[in-house]
């Protein structure tokens, strides 16, 4: 789904209340609020700016992009000495490809992209070292016969995905990632209510860690590593990093 939308303050979403009680229907799963078309209309208004991707704080790209780039590193992927690079990445819900251009063209040789909205993707088409773009969402993507990726990034997109979508998504990530040495990363806002939240303005869900965790098991994927974001204000969600096999 549209994505990059991470910078979002905590107070922006609100949680559901709590389940049914005995004698009452009991009440639908939170992620069944997630309406693409909602979540698209949304993003169509946005605009194709890292201002917009960010939600209102642009600066917090740098931080952002020097954290993920360490994390990597720890992974033994990076442009430096000692690091390796790799043939091939995919970001999925790239936005307008912040992250693409911000470091994973200088680790990747090529980056195919998975964005829905066509007009924050317009000024990839011929940037170099950009391959296949997708405008669709991370539902709807299916990978093209033959494909290989040795990373795979999906930083604040997921949100829009319901619980049985992203491990599906998943699925099909792991599909598709080399299988000695290829990760799949995932870097995501972090409810700390204990519960998952609902965002209504943009149709998304901010899921708890060990929702994640547990997702992350029914797709079949392996806990590499993990860590937090650190340097973003307070008043922000917390980002958790993950890399899985």
């Amino acid at each position: 789904m549209p994505g990059d939308e991470g910078a979002v303050a905590a107070s922006a979403s609100a949680a559901s209340g709590p389940g049914g009680t005995e004698g009452q229907t009991t009440t639908p799963p939170l992620d069944a609020k997630i309406n693409a078309a909602d979540g698209r209309s949304y993003w169509q208004g946005i605009d194709a700016d890292v201002n917009g991707m960010l939600g209102g704080f642009p600066y917090i790209s740098k931080v952002d992009l020097q954290g993920s780039r360490n994390f990597l590193a720890k992974l033994g992927i990076g442009s430096k000495s000692g690091l390796r690079t790799v043939s091939r990445a995919l970001e999925g819900g790239a936005g307008i490809g912040r992250i693409t251009e911000g470091f994973l063209l200088d680790v990747a040789e090529q980056v195919d992209i998975v964005e829905p909205i066509a007009k924050f993707t317009a000024a990839l088409q011929e940037k170099s070292g950009v391959g296949s773009i997708f405008n669709i969402g991370l539902e709807e993507w299916t990978p093209l016969d033959g494909t290989a990726y040795d990373l795979v990034w999906n930083q604040w997109c997921l949100g829009h995905l319901t619980d049985d979508q992203l491990v599906a998504y998943l699925r099909r990530c792991k599909a598709v990632v080399a299988p000695n040495d290829g990760l799949i990363i995932v870097k995501e806002n972090l409810s700390t209510s204990g519960v998952d939240l609902f965002d209504d303005v943009d149709s998304s869900v901010t899921r708890v860690d060990d929702k994640f965790r547990a997702l992350f098991e029914q797709a079949g994927l392996h806990l590499v590593k993990t860590e937090l974001q650190h340097g973003f204000p307070k008043d922000l969600f917390p980002v958790r990093m993950y890399a899985l096999k």
